[in-house]
């Protein structure tokens, strides 16, 4: 019997410990608000509880790679996930569709299944959100120190770009969040004074 609890444990413990203090945004925290995105669009989008169990282990290991590595931490999670969940009773058709899952999330997302669009959507929700502002300060901090980040003009300049690119995967986060996000947009291209 797999158990949600006993992974979370194991990989939270090693996040708590591994993970570099100066990621402002992709601490344990933006792991427990994807976790959260990703159990209420999962529900909304109607997944069973086999998939949500997936779901959920996917979500805590989508950053874990960061706790050795900045640049390609998809494919070192999923290294760590190949590593550590046969012995949580997973087999290798589960640690594929994991993997599939986590590898959603890189960037730009290229989600091809149900589940790859719930995890894309999840990591980014707050794009759509009233956090906008306060989540994304906290990745301007962190690439400051991993981007070299010149300016917040720099940043705000990136930020447009990419919800420009960006767009949501599911219903939910296309009825509910895709909205907000544009304002959002339109906030940035205000404060770039691009009209």
């Amino acid at each position: 019997m797999k158990s949600f609890k006993e992974v979370e444990e194991h990989i939270e413990g090693k996040l708590k410990s591994k993970l570099p203090s100066d990621l402002y945004y992709h601490g344990l925290h933006h792991t427990h608000d994807v976790l959260r995105s990703a159990e209420m669009i999962g529900k909304e989008e109607g997944i069973d509880a086999d998939d949500m169990l997936l779901l959920k282990v996917a979500v805590l290991y989508h950053d874990a790679g960061f706790t050795s590595v900045y640049k390609n931490h998809e494919e070192e999670g999923c290294e760590m996930v190949k590593a550590d969940l046969p012995g949580f009773g997973f087999n290798a058709k589960e640690i594929e569709k994991i993997c599939g899952m986590i590898m959603a999330t890189k960037i730009p997302q290229n989600p091809q299944t149900q589940l790859e669009r719930i995890i894309a959507d999840a990591d980014l929700e707050y794009l759509g959100t009233d956090r906008f502002d306060e989540i994304g300060q906290t990745l301007y901090r962190e690439m400051r120190i991993y981007v070299n980040l010149e300016s917040e003009r720099q940043w705000n300049t990136i930020q447009m770009n990419f919800l420009k690119n960006h767009h949501y995967h599911t219903e939910f986060c296309r009825k509910y969040r895709e909205p907000k996000k544009q304002e959002n947009l339109k906030k940035i291209l205000k404060s770039l004074e691009i009209h």
